[in-house]
Parts: C-alpha cells; sequence; structure tokens
C-alpha cells in the first residue's frame, strides 16, 4: 500500500480539528503499544465510507447465486459457500480459515487494478480482481461481521512497516483478551504483541475510528 503517509497525516488532523472535544482518549487496545485518541466522526474517512457504500449496493454476500453466470463469475457464491462452511466453527478456527480464504488471493496494486493510487475495495471487487494490503483487510473484516462478529471487535489498522519502510494495512480483531492480527504479509494469525515492526497511523471500524501515537 504505497504513497499514504502524508495523505493520512493530512486527513487525521482535519479530522482531530472537526472533532474539537468530541474526541476522546481511549487507549484500551493500545494497538502495536501506541495510546490512541477515539473518534466517531467518520465523515472526513471517505475512502472507508465510500466503500462501505459500494458494498451496501450489491447483493454480497448472502445471495446463493452468480454475479454473472454467462461470463462464470461466480465469487460472491462461492464466498457465501465459504462462510456457510466457516460458520459453525469456534472463533479462532474462524479467524484462522477467514485469514487463509483471503491471503490465497494474489496482490494487485490499485495502479494496476484501477489505474490510480488508494482505492479502498469492497470485498466483491476485491475477490473479482484482487488487491493489495487493505483490500486483504476489508475481505476479512467483512467475512467475519456477516460471521457474526460484532463492530467492536474489529478494526482495519493503517500502519508503517518499518522493516519495509512502506505503509501497510492489516486487520486486528480481539479475543478473549488478546489482540490477534490478519495479515496478508504473515501466513499465520498473530497476536499484536509479537509483531514489533509496525506503528500505526490510525484504526477504523464501521462506528469510530482512533488517532494512534
Amino acid at each position: 500500500m504505497r504513497g499514504i503517509h502524508w495523505c493520512v497525516i493530512a486527513v487525521l488532523a482535519a479530522a482531530l480539528l472537526l472533532a474539537g472535544p468530541a474526541a476522546q482518549a481511549a487507549g484500551h487496545w493500545s494497538l502495536f503499544g501506541t495510546a490512541e485518541i477515539e473518534n466517531d466522526n467518520l465523515a472526513p474517512m471517505t475512502h472507508w465510507t465510500g466503500m462501505i457504500e459500494r458494498m451496501r449496493a450489491t447483493p454480497e454476500p448472502f445471495a446463493d447465486e452468480c454475479e454473472a453466470a454467462d461470463v462464470q463469475l461466480c465469487h460472491l457464491k462461492q464466498w457465501n459457500q465459504f462462510l456457510d462452511g466457516v460458520k459453525g466453527l469456534d472463533a479462532r478456527a474462524q479467524l484462522d480459515r477467514v485469514n487463509a480464504y483471503m491471503n490465497h488471493f494474489p496482490y494487485i496494486d490499485d495502479i494496476t487494478n484501477w489505474g490510480r493510487a488508494n482505492y479502498w475495495e469492497a470485498p466483491l471487487e476485491f475477490l473479482h480482481k484482487s488487491g493489495d494490503c487493505k483490500d486483504y483487510a476489508i475481505a476479512k473484516y467483512m467475512s467475519l461481521r456477516y460471521l457474526g462478529w460484532p463492530i467492536d471487535s474489529l478494526r482495519l489498522v493503517v500502519v508503517r512497516d518499518m522493516n519495509l519502510n512502506a505503509d501497510h494495512a492489516v486487520l486486528a480483531v480481539s479475543l478473549d483478551g488478546a489482540i490477534l492480527v490478519l495479515d496478508n504479509q504473515i501466513a499465520a494469525v498473530t497476536n499484536e504483541d509479537s509483531i514489533h515492526h509496525y506503528r500505526p497511523y490510525y484504526s477504523i471500524n464501521e462506528q469510530h475510528w482512533w488517532f494512534h501515537h
């Protein structure tokens, strides 16, 4: 996920100014050892909110049909069948299966897929075209939401990968007092406190976003 650093900083600064006294210290997740400021104003986060709007305009994922059967586009049906197959598993097994399922898609950057940088894909767009790190995280997030996971247990996290000197995104999940990370760069679901090379800019779900410092 390239080229978002200064864009992220500008968006966060503007959002905090808009929030004023509504922003509050939270910090209960302490992602990658940081403190955080919570904000419930998602309006500045247009990449995220735009993705959700596009997602709501499609039948994803609980439609037992192909998107275009005549041209054999059946990702929607396959996703639905996958989710049905993991519904009965315990929580950790669901995380492992969802992480592995999405990580099998090839990495393709936004310029190649969309002709522009920093396009946040809805899950069905990811299933059709693959995507980059944030798109893996979004697809995992929405898969878990459809499996019944509560909003407050999930966050997409935009980070700086200090090893690669590049921006990156992962899914963080709260389970049984631990924060687990689903990452397209790491095959297995990993405890957050064992990852030391990520520095988060912000995290977000459908209700709030958090600035990390």
